[in-house]
């Protein structure tokens, strides 16, 4: 069992600039690798055009294990992305990498 989870992008988000251009992208980038470094996260991306939305694939314990990670995230104290929606998905067909 996985978990689900759907980032958006927060007020702070500058539509008139890229992903990689937002404030704090550095930062960001480098603690997103890091989890998935470590296996928290198996899988994530943007979704379409990469503005509004993103998904994870994340192994963690609950819901609660994900808000307290991501906490830790640049970008949630700034307000450019929050955590929309965490939901358990059972992996069916396929394998997980």
């Amino acid at each position: 069992m996985f978990l689900v989870m759907l980032r958006q992008s927060g007020p702070e988000w500058d539509r008139s600039r890229p992903l990689e251009e937002q404030s704090g992208w550095p930062e960001h980038a480098a603690f997103m690798d890091g989890l998935e470094e470590e296996g928290f996260v198996v899988l994530g991306g943007p979704l379409g055009d990469g503005e509004l939305e993103f998904l994870f694939l994340v192994d963690a314990e609950s819901t609660e294990a994900i808000h307290a990670r991501l906490a830790a995230d640049p970008w949630t104290p700034m307000g450019v992305i929050r955590i929309a929606r965490v939901d358990p998905w059972q992996l069916l067909l396929g394998r997980a990498p």
